[in-house]
């Protein structure tokens, strides 16, 4: 069954740059490089979940929570820390 994207950005044209955040974060969180996937797969095993590659429609959402928030909410932080820094750029 292929995946499908549900998130829509508010600028298409945006997607290339959140998803090289995205992998930023990640590579952080995991203490490692390499293809998302791969990450997504270490950062699970620090955790404790058990995500494998490929299908994982089988995990429970508190499960799969405890990777998507942690990812999603340093995404945010970071773009936070991004606008602001542009902000302050502008103002001098």
């Amino acid at each position: 069954m292929a995946r499908r994207r549900r998130n829509k950005l508010l600028v298409p044209e945006a997607r290339e740059g959140m998803e090289r955040l995205k992998k930023q974060v990640m590579s952080q969180q995991a203490n490692t490089s390499g293809p998302p996937e791969e990450m997504k797969v270490e950062m699970a095993r620090q955790l404790g979940v058990p995500l494998k590659p490929g299908y994982n429609g089988d995990i429970r959402a508190e499960e799969a929570g405890k990777l998507g928030g942690p990812i999603g909410g340093q995404m945010v932080k970071e773009l936070i820390k991004m606008a602001e820094e542009e902000l302050v750029r502008r103002q001098h």
